[in-house]
């Protein structure tokens, strides 16, 4: 594997490197640099619950995986985005993927995104704890100013989710984004460097429970 390397420029006018970092590994799931080896699991993760009909959302299909897979990799490549597969830890199955995202190299902050899960690792602590994987190293790894959050209006769970996170509503994108087929609002979320204490214990005192 290859790191992604990012000039990072922070307002010192220094420069850090935004490497991409990795396994991220949790008690409940781990976070694996994304690779086209991951297609077959990850097609298998889509038919779970046949989460890609879902209208306001944009989970490939199985056999649509491995060009997904490349179109990641390809931004990555490009220094705009750092994917992530995601795999339970109790039974070793890929679930889903997530992404670093519009990464701003001078600011620096980031948008954690292009996230989806198999139906049946929903409920199960993997999100909260793949999201306190990847704000961990935004905020004190790269020492980000804000993580965002996006979502279509009309995906009132990830809505939810995103708020359970601690994250605060900024503001909707109206008309924002051709969508399967239609022009979706756009909700945008964001937590900043002060909240991120407050997130964080909140994020650890739900995951207990798992």
């Amino acid at each position: 594997m290859t790191d992604l390397n990012v000039e990072c420029f922070g307002h010192d006018g220094g420069v850090n490197l935004l490497q991409h970092p990795g396994t991220l590994r949790g008690r409940i799931v781990t976070l694996e640099p994304l690779t086209a080896e991951h297609a077959e699991g990850l097609g298998a993760a889509a038919e779970d619950g046949e989460v890609w009909r879902l209208w306001y959302t944009q989970v490939p299909r199985p056999e649509g995986m491995a060009a997904e897979i490349e179109r990641r990799l390809q931004l990555q490549r490009e220094g705009s985005m750092i994917a992530f597969a995601s795999r339970r830890n109790d039974t070793g199955a890929l679930i889903g993927m997530t992404t670093f995202m519009h990464i701003d190299a001078k600011t620096p902050r980031v948008e954690i995104g292009s996230t989806w899960n198999a139906a049946s690792a929903q409920g199960t602590g993997t999100n909260a704890e793949s999201k306190l994987l990847l704000l961990q190293h935004a905020f004190d790894v790269w020492g980000c100013t804000a993580v965002e959050f996006r979502t279509d209006f009309n995906n009132h769970q990830s809505r939810a989710a995103i708020a359970r996170l601690g994250a605060n509503q900024d503001g909707v994108l109206r008309a924002h984004q051709n969508s399967n087929g239609y022009l979706r609002d756009t909700v945008v979320f964001s937590i900043t460097q002060p909240e991120w204490a407050g997130v964080r214990l909140g994020l650890e005192h739900r995951l207990r429970k798992y």
